[in-house]
């Protein structure tokens, strides 16, 4: 279900990636309820020297930063949930990567059922069978 790519600020660090993948997918199972077998997680990072902020980059800037961009399926979150995981990854990230820019970014991009899946199938067929397999199932 979940799609999410992590753009970090700086030299790539695997011990890095994993801490913020594994705060990311806890926010995400805890806040926005999503299951963590289908959540994909990837991490890249821009050296500093190419981010840039109003024109000047983050090293002359001497900040760091980041841009989440987490794709759900449409509907599925209230705006309170959607606003508290916005909250809660500034926040947490902020910590972890240290001297963060307040222009660090976290999107939801709210993707319609039958444009996104995984598997093959479509968010809206897995939901159609899976309503055919529990009415069968009850009757």
């Amino acid at each position: 279900m979940p799609a999410i790519h992590l753009k970090v600020s700086g030299q790539e660090n695997p011990a890095l990636a994993k801490e913020l993948v594994k705060t990311i997918s806890k926010h995400t199972k805890e806040i926005l309820n999503k299951r963590p077998e289908v959540t994909v997680v990837t991490v890249s990072f821009i050296p500093d020297y190419l981010w840039f902020i109003n024109s000047e980059s983050l090293a002359d800037l001497k900040k760091n930063s980041f841009s989440l961009t987490i794709k759900i399926s449409d509907s599925t979150n209230l705006k309170d949930d959607k606003a508290k995981f916005v909250e809660a990854l500034h926040s947490s990230l902020s910590v972890i990567i240290g001297n963060i820019h307040p222009v660090s970014y976290t999107a939801i991009e709210e993707m319609k059922a039958d444009a996104y899946g995984y598997e093959g199938f479509t968010i809206e067929y897995k939901i159609i069978s899976n309503k055919i397999s529990a009415f069968k199932t009850n009757n």
